[in-house]
């Protein structure tokens, strides 16, 4: 098999940073070779899983048809004082730092046993979490905030569906798509099937992670766009997945994105991180510019180092 997108993240500098489609297809040349652990999702009856950006979305789509309560490190502590029948907390952190060890902690203090997923065996909340609790997931070498390799693979865990697959089904379908010129438009609307609920607010996220605010961006169920999204119009592009889009925008500024008939949510997360990239690449290299500067901040907020490229 091929590894040419994993020899690029493998080599990579902070001068030669890559889009984020290397970091998709590498991701899926990983895990055709890489065992995933597996996760059991029925350990707790009623557990809080909790995470900080897409680990809480991840945490949403893994454990979405059980009985699970969900939060980040911004309200987790409530939700264990005021759900009493919530019997222990899966954390899923891609570090097992930042905000990681102080909800362990705090879940230890108020007697919850804690699980880990995680893709660092030195991750620093393992001191607050018992061995034979911890998940570790492999990933790849990846610039900051990427995070493609770390939560595809533990979606991957979850709903098993074939990598290579995947891989081919972008090579085919996706690279054959004659793109309009992103460059074109500074705002979009993503429109994912109802059953893929859960990526919003990973999509979301990603578009913040690489344009902030230059770009401006939604992304709704096409059940949830009949609800007054689009009362104002705009010069934004409309991109929907896996349905064709005849209603929102103006039929020249519709775009369908195909997904495959068996497509899971590894599947969907892959091909919209993937045009994602597509619009990283006609637009000037927001992230690459500012990048190092914000991780500099972001060591001095967490007091600790954090690294552009994430080892």
């Amino acid at each position: 098999m091929n590894h040419k997108n994993i020899d690029i993240l493998n080599t990579f500098t902070l001068n030669t940073i890559p889009d984020l489609d290397v970091a998709v297809l590498g991701a899926l040349e990983l895990f055709q070779k890489q065992a995933l652990p597996k996760l059991d999702i029925l350990k707790y009856k009623r557990p809080l899983v909790v995470g900080s950006g897409n680990a809480e979305a991840t945490g949403r789509i893994i454990f979405e048809d059980t009985d699970a309560v969900f939060a980040s490190e911004s309200n987790f502590e409530s939700k264990l004082k005021y759900i009493p029948d919530i019997d222990g907390v899966i954390l899923i952190s891609a570090s097992g730092g930042k905000h990681a060890p102080i909800i362990a902690k705090r879940a230890k203090e108020l007697g919850k046993k804690v699980t880990l997923i995680t893709n660092n065996s030195d991750a620093p909340v393992k001191e607050f979490v018992e061995s034979g609790d911890i998940f570790i997931f492999p990933k790849n070498r990846e610039p900051y905030t990427y995070n493609t390799s770390t939560y595809l693979g533990m979606i991957l865990g979850k709903t098993n569906e074939d990598p290579e697959k995947i891989q081919e089904f972008i090579k085919e379908q996706i690279d054959t798509i004659i793109f309009p010129d992103f460059s074109q438009y500074d705002s979009y609307f993503f429109i994912v099937p109802p059953r893929f609920s859960g990526i919003v607010r990973m999509l979301e996220v990603k578009f913040i992670e690489l344009f902030g605010r230059k770009i401006a961006r939604d992304v709704e169920t096409s059940e949830y766009m009949k609800h007054a999204v689009t009362v104002v119009p705009s010069n934004e592009l409309f991109v929907s997945f896996g349905e064709e889009n005849t209603m929102w925008g103006e039929p020249d500024r519709r775009l369908s994105i195909p997904l495959p008939k068996d497509a899971g949510y590894a599947a969907m997360m892959a091909i919209g991180y993937y045009i994602v990239a597509q619009i990283q690449k006609q637009h000037p290299p927001y992230f690459k510019d500012n990048i190092a500067l914000y991780t500099e901040k972001a060591s001095k907020v967490f007091g600790s180092k954090i690294d552009v490229i994430v080892e």
